[in-house]
């Protein structure tokens, strides 16, 4: 299967649901990505928070630009810097009228970046401010889907709460447990390459009204802008990848993962 070329600027509200707007590579050209973006059919966008310490950086872009919302949280590589990061601090930060979500947090064990401890700890902070805010947790998880499996099961035992399973790369069994538990799940460029049938699977698995589609900018460009800067008007092309997978037109994958993103995340008030 080959991504569509059939993008247009006519296509209805297509949504970004994570990009990270705020990191240099984008924010040196924030006028014409979000000009890009546009032009693709993308009307709106959420920028993800890795730090919780560096959240007026995304402040200053979510308050300059319409249609651009944000998160605070910790991502878990940055897990052993922000341990001092208390949930009511993040339930502070997450009062800023156009942050609409928690995280992204979770666990990484793909890399060395911050110790098991520490992004458990946090993750179940980000856990405790979504669940206290409301809001729906932004989820990263990368090779610990049986521990982010008990830890999702455990905490919704002790209260419910919203979260999407971003930018999926793990197993069929978090992704059914994600969803048994009601929560969303999110493709990324990742769902393009060719050694991805898992993630293929996986997707066409998945209820359409769970489901929404994202880009990860500036990582992980889809097919054909694989091995350059990824970047949110890239997401269309995510988009017709997987309207094609489930047999859908562009229209109607774009109007579902509208209507997706306008029930998780509330706050926007689409």
């Amino acid at each position: 299967m080959t991504p569509s070329k059939e993008v247009k600027k006519a296509d209805p509200m297509l949504i970004d649901s994570h990009c990270h707007l705020d990191f240099d590579v984008l924010r040196d050209d924030l006028d014409g990505v979000i000009s890009r973006a546009t032009a693709a059919g993308v009307t709106h966008m959420l920028t993800i928070s890795t730090r919780v310490r560096q959240f007026n950086r995304l402040t200053a872009i979510v308050e300059k630009h319409d249609g651009v919302w944000c998160s605070v949280g910790t991502h878990p590589h940055n897990a052993d810097e922000e341990l001092s990061v208390t949930t009511d601090e993040i339930l502070v930060l997450a009062r800023h009228p156009k942050c609409i979500a928690i995280g992204e947090a979770g666990l990484d064990n793909h890399y060395d970046n911050a110790t098991p401890v520490a992004q458990e700890k946090s993750f179940r902070r980000h856990i405790s401010a979504a669940r206290q805010s409301g809001l729906p947790l932004i989820i990263h998880s990368r090779d610990a889907d049986a521990r982010m499996s008990e830890i999702l099961v455990e905490e919704h035992g002790a209260g419910a709460f919203d979260f999407v399973l971003h930018c999926y790369s793990s197993g069929a069994r978090l992704a059914r447990m994600g969803l048994e538990l009601g929560g969303y799940i999110s493709f990324s460029g990742i769902i393009t390459f060719k050694n991805a049938g898992e993630i293929r699977d996986i997707a066409r698995t998945v209820p359409l009204e769970k489901l929404l589609v994202e880009t990860d900018a500036p990582y992980l460009a889809p097919a054909p802008h694989r091995g350059r800067t990824n970047e949110p008007a890239y997401v269309a092309h995510t988009a017709a990848y997987l309207a094609e997978l489930l047999g859908m037109s562009y229209a109607d994958f774009a109007d579902h993962t509208h209507a997706n993103f306008s029930r998780l995340f509330v706050k926007a008030g689409l």
